[in-house]
């Protein structure tokens, strides 16, 4: 049986389409139904992995946990990575495939295309239903002619369509009707319904505005409107969604900072240009009395209890950007005087004595640089992606995590580049049954650590146990994913149509 689907795009990037998948993934997962996500195309530096070794986009790996089914790289067949305004990696079905330019983007959109619906007609033999998720707008009319992600897959599928639009952005009524101006009639009949998302304040303020849209929109109904959720608890698609998140709880935060949590524990992530996987953070930001500040500027660093070092797409390139803001001496100075430092992945490799691109993967071949010294390390560029989930128990864990022997812990690594420790120790040793034995390094004080492990402090007890080493005296939470899913579930089928939205999936 060939599972039915339902595709979601929207008005415009940022209007919420991954967080509305997301909800129904769990929505009709609950009743019984075997839900798959499905993104063709994700452009996105926020990147997990599935159970294979497959690197996928963490929007579509955290629509897959909400549908409580494994991650699987049918769901995201393609995802680019940017390395700059007009270059992005391709990882096809889950491998690196070369780069994607203004100049060879239609020539590829072709080969591209075969793959997407290859891996869509697989997913969808495996599945009861599965929800699509499109990308940007259906009416961007001057990318439309190469297409491989929006309602030109709702056409391979025959999907029925709804169109979200971001009330919270202003201007939702246009956008709406808007597109639905722009579509062709073939395409405009795929869109079946709307939805209004992130709405605040009263809905009797909308007034008429819903039958008028339906008059002005070809007599499509809405279907939903969703308000505004605050702290959602999920990953979003990328670092883009950092300068929005300023639901920041005291003092004001300077312009180029953004915020998330109270203001008691100050944790400084700073915010790379290129940063990647940015949802580490969320589980430091959500215990209370911990305040996580992305920092773009050397003067906003100021003096937090621990810095980050967070991934990057481009580690030499960032590094250079880190020195040339002032941010590096910055960071130095403030190690010495025995601010914390930790670094993840490219945060991590930067943290070390000296960076070395031989072959030419990051940069031009030969290339090299200085890193910040604040642990004994050596890294080297080369070989192919490292891409694989971490499931093992600690051994011999140095620094804040002493205590933690014997205890699980899980993550996910992707990364080129090996790392030579040169002095002092490992961080810890990774156990069975998918450990990659010794990661990480620490400084002999154990306030200064990196590590390849993303997802590390989604980890309770590794979690608490730094925040304890900072000087934290609040009270641990579990933090949960699927209480989130569960609570985001809840809060969009209360205020949408789910009855006509089934007639719309199933025919009735």
């Amino acid at each position: 049986m060939t599972a039915r689907t339902l595709m979601v795009v929207g008005t415009h990037s940022g209007a919420g389409k991954s967080t509305l998948v997301a909800a129904l993934c769990r929505i009709f997962a609950r009743q019984g139904y075997r839900v798959a996500p499905f993104k063709a195309q994700n452009m996105a530096l926020n990147a997990g992995v599935t159970p294979e070794g497959h690197e996928i986009g963490r929007a579509t790996l955290a629509q897959a946990e909400a549908a409580g089914v494994p991650p699987h790289v049918d769901m995201n067949p393609v995802l680019l990575k940017p390395e700059g305004d007009c270059r992005s990696q391709i990882i096809l079905n889950g491998r690196p495939h070369g780069h994607i330019t203004a100049d060879n983007w239609y020539r590829i959109k072709p080969f591209l295309w075969r793959e997407v619906t290859a891996a869509l007609d697989r997913l969808r033999q495996r599945f009861d239903l599965v929800i699509l998720e499109g990308a940007g707008s259906p009416a961007e009319i001057n990318l439309k002619e190469g297409d491989i992600v929006n309602l030109r897959v709702a056409r391979h599928a025959g999907s029925p369509t709804l169109l979200v639009g971001d009330i919270d952005q202003g201007g939702v009524f246009a956008a709406l009707v808007g597109t639905m101006v722009l579509l062709e009639p073939a395409e405009r009949e795929l869109i079946r319904g709307f939805v209004i998302n992130k709405f605040r304040g009263n809905p009797g303020l909308l007034g008429d505005g819903l039958e008028l849209l339906r008059s002005h929109a070809f007599g499509r109904p809405t279907l939903g409107v969703i308000p505004h959720l605050h702290e959602i608890g999920i990953a979003a698609e990328d670092s883009t969604e950092i300068p929005r998140r300023r639901e920041t709880r005291g003092e004001a935060a300077p312009i180029d900072v953004a915020v998330i949590g109270t203001a008691v524990l100050d944790i400084a992530v700073i915010a790379l240009p290129q940063l990647s996987n940015f949802d580490d953070f969320d589980p430091l930001a959500r215990e209370e009395g911990v305040r996580v500040r992305f920092v773009r500027r050397a003067e906003d660093l100021g003096a937090p209890a621990a810095i980050i070092l967070p991934g990057t797409k481009t580690t030499l390139a960032d590094l250079a950007w880190l020195r040339g803001s002032g941010l590096a001496d910055r960071i130095v100075a403030l190690a010495r005087s025995g601010t914390a430092v930790a670094g993840i992945c490219g945060g991590y490799q930067m943290m070390g004595r000296d960076l070395a691109d031989p072959d030419g993967i990051e940069a031009a071949p030969g290339a090299a640089a200085t890193g910040l010294g604040l642990l004994s390390l050596r890294t080297r560029f080369g070989g192919g992606k490292r891409t694989v989930q971490v499931r093992g128990t600690l051994g011999a864990p140095r620094g804040p995590f002493a205590a933690l022997a014997g205890l699980p812990i899980r993550g996910y690594e992707i990364h080129v580049g090996q790392s030579e420790l040169l002095a002092g120790s490992a961080l810890w040793e990774i156990g069975p049954p998918w450990g990659p034995g010794a990661d990480g390094a620490v400084d002999r004080t154990g306030r200064i650590w990196g590590t390849y492990l993303h997802g590390l402090f989604d980890n309770d007890a590794v979690r608490e146990a730094w925040l304890r080493s900072l000087g934290w005296r609040g009270t641990a939470r579990a933090f949960e994913r699927q209480t989130a899913y569960d609570r985001l579930a809840d809060h969009v089928a209360a205020h949408l149509d789910l009855g006509a939205l089934e007639a719309l999936i199933w025919g009735e």
